[in-house]
């Protein structure tokens, strides 16, 4: 069974989270997201958002693997699963998790990365005097479909570089929006498999990085409404020859599971 949550909600719920009106034909904001933040805040907005979008964790691996996903459960307040977009392959995923829209509309339709054109939550959160942080890895897609928006992009070879920045940069509480972008896990299972020893330990990483997350925001983002997530783009499956793959209409490339929480400002 597919899900039936679309991932380009994900766009209208981010900024109805900090009071921002989404642009008009974009997917409607995710009913339950409205809801958690309305009860977690008190009808007050959000004045922060970090958005963790950890590369290729597929609903699957939650339901077989869901011991592994305690920590990341109990630091937030909801599970979704959600549909993603074919074809299911990063760039055309994250393009439509933050533009509202559909493969046709922003113009993604294959493995390619092109800047988009189109309006994005990044356009969106600038003209709301919004400040933008973009911290990935290199060559990445999320690094280079969204470029040239008036943000600050840091960008590094590494993971374990771009966790650091992340936290630096939440201690230094200088950005009103965060998105880290994580695609070790990815990048592992296309190469040793989907749940290889290597791959499980990459998940693993991606779950306690974002458990890291969510206890720097509670530390040194107390005097604020904190929105968060833990939002993959895409799922994954095992193919001929041990390796991993995605990009199919097919369940295990489809369903994804999101993870999001609230800090109400003390």
């Amino acid at each position: 069974m597919y899900n039936t949550t679309p991932i380009t909600g994900v766009y209208a719920s981010a900024l109805r989270a900090l009071g921002i009106e989404p642009a008009a034909g974009t997917q409607a904001p995710i009913a339950a997201l409205d809801k958690l933040c309305k009860k977690a805040f008190g009808g007050e907005k959000a004045d922060r958002l970090l958005l963790y979008n950890p590369d290729a964790v597929a609903l699957w691996l939650f339901q077989k693997y869901n011991e592994m996903f305690t920590d990341a459960q109990l630091a937030s307040s909801i599970m979704l699963p959600l549909l993603s977009v074919m074809p299911s392959v990063t760039p055309v995923c994250f393009a439509s998790m933050y533009t509202g829209l559909m493969p046709a509309e922003h113009g993604i339709k294959a493995y390619v990365k092109p800047v988009l054109k189109c309006n994005t939550i990044f356009d969106d959160l600038v003209k709301a005097g919004k400040r933008v942080a973009l911290v990935s890895t290199s060559n990445d897609s999320i690094s280079m479909i969204f470029l040239k928006r008036s943000i600050d992009y840091y960008i590094y070879d590494t993971v374990d570089e771009v966790n650091a920045k992340a936290m630096e940069l939440i201690e230094k509480d200088c950005y009103d929006v965060m998105v880290v972008y994580n695609g070790n896990y990815d990048g592992t299972m296309h190469k040793f498999g989907t749940e290889s020893e290597e791959a499980i330990a990459a998940l693993k990483a991606n779950l306690a990085f974002y458990c890291r997350l969510v206890d720097a925001v509670k530390q040194h983002w107390a005097q604020h409404n904190t929105f968060y997530g833990f939002m993959p783009d895409h799922g994954c499956h095992e193919i001929d020859g041990g390796c991993g793959a995605h990009g199919l209409d097919m369940e295990e490339d489809m369903n994804i599971v999101h993870l999001y929480g609230c800090n109400a400002r003390k």
